[in-house]
């Protein structure tokens, strides 16, 4: 049985998840800025559907910074389904230019679970060609790493994003964005764009920063040169990565999709465990192959430990418990998160306007997704 609710919470929820409703609410009252949307499927029906605070509708878009990586690593995974993409042969073998510099060897299981040594280029990357569907690529495939590949992992935030891009021009024809488009986001009708549609800008709502708690200050991180290399100054125009338009615009799969959270979660949904009795788009060793885990330990690009991610995807930890050991998802820098668990059918989504303090995902949401399993087993 669903439930309605018409206070400071709204939407609908399955009697099921009352507690969790209940809790939201809370937050609500206790922070009158919070503003934020959650959406859960569980077996491809809609269990959750809620949003709450000043600056949200319900179908209000905001850019989910990292959480647009769930688009790539979907993308990979239907690469993989058709036969077009061997995550185990070389990268060079369908994208010859990528063998420079030692990478002859770089197979597409390292390059898509951040072990091929990619988080930027020497020098870095300008946001002219990170934003461009063969520049960036470009540059990347000529690059030298910054480690030998397969010795190490580090998130490549946004180069992740242009490698992927380049993996489907090499072996379908299309560039990311029409790929995702007519394969992924049109068949379920998600609400999360590759690139916003002029149409529906009145819709998008710009991202605040985040606060941190009175007297807090960001804890000493050592010195982490790959950080610095992957998130330092860029050559040329600055662009922000959610707040630009020429970014939200071109939609970067790596950071820079427009999404509601019911659009993460359809979108998850409708790929991994069907719609509403429709087949899903992925089949079972498909979701598989890009579930397993490939790496976890140290991120030797963000400098922190427990770190773990499948292909593309993140994979549960300490700090991101958001479901069993099959389920796969990615956070976002600002507080976003979308992940799907094969085990409990729970496919999730979640959007923030201003996250908390200091980053990532925003703990009261990988709670829920991580609960919502739990309750409807």
């Amino acid at each position: 049985m669903m439930s309605t609710y018409d206070g400071k919470l709204k939407g609908t929820a399955d009697e099921r998840l009352a507690n969790i409703v209940e809790r939201f609410e809370d937050h609500l009252v206790a922070d009158p800025n919070l503003s934020f949307q959650m959406s859960a499927y569980v077996d491809g029906r809609l269990v959750l559907d809620v949003y709450g605070g000043p600056d949200m509708a319900p179908d209000s878009l905001t850019v989910p910074y990292s959480t647009s990586k769930n688009t790539a690593g979907l993308v990979i995974g239907l690469l993989v389904q058709r036969g077009l993409l061997d995550l185990d042969a070389p990268v060079a073998e369908w994208w010859p230019e990528f063998a420079a510099h030692g990478k002859a060897h770089v197979t597409g299981r390292q390059l898509f679970s951040h072990q091929a040594g990619l988080p930027d280029t020497d020098p870095n990357l300008s946001w002219e060609e990170l934003l461009d569907n063969h520049r960036g690529a470009e540059r990347l495939a000529g690059s030298r790493p910054y480690w030998r590949p397969g010795s190490a992992f580090g998130y490549h935030a946004i180069t992740i994003g242009n490698l992927v891009d380049a993996a489907v021009q090499r072996t379908d024809g299309r560039t990311i964005h029409e790929f995702y488009e007519a394969e992924l986001r049109r068949p379920t009708r998600a609400d999360f764009y590759l690139g916003l549609p002029r149409e529906l800008d009145d819709r998008l709502v710009p991202l605040q920063p985040i606060i941190p708690p009175l007297g807090e200050r960001p804890a000493p991180q050592g010195h982490f040169p790959l950080r610095d290399a992957a998130f330092g100054t860029r050559p040329g125009a600055h662009v922000d990565l959610a707040g630009s338009e020429e970014s939200y615009r071109f939609g970067h799969p790596a950071g820079s999709a427009t999404t509601t959270a019911r659009g993460v979660a359809t979108l998850l949904a409708g790929a991994v465990t069907g719609l509403d009795g429709a087949a899903a788009i992925l089949d079972a060793d498909t979701v598989s192959i890009i579930g397993e885990q490939q790496v976890r330990g140290f991120d030797e690009v963000l400098g922190q430990q427990d770190r773990a991610h499948s292909i593309i995807f993140q994979k549960p930890s300490q700090q991101l418990a958001f479901g069993s050991a099959r389920s796969f998802g990615h956070d976002g820098a600002m507080g976003a998160l979308g992940c799907v668990d094969p085990i409990t059918g729970v496919a999730f989504g979640y959007t923030i306007v201003r996250g908390p303090w200091p980053g990532g995902a925003d703990p009261r949401a990988v709670r829920a997704a991580r609960e919502i399993g739990e309750a409807c087993l």
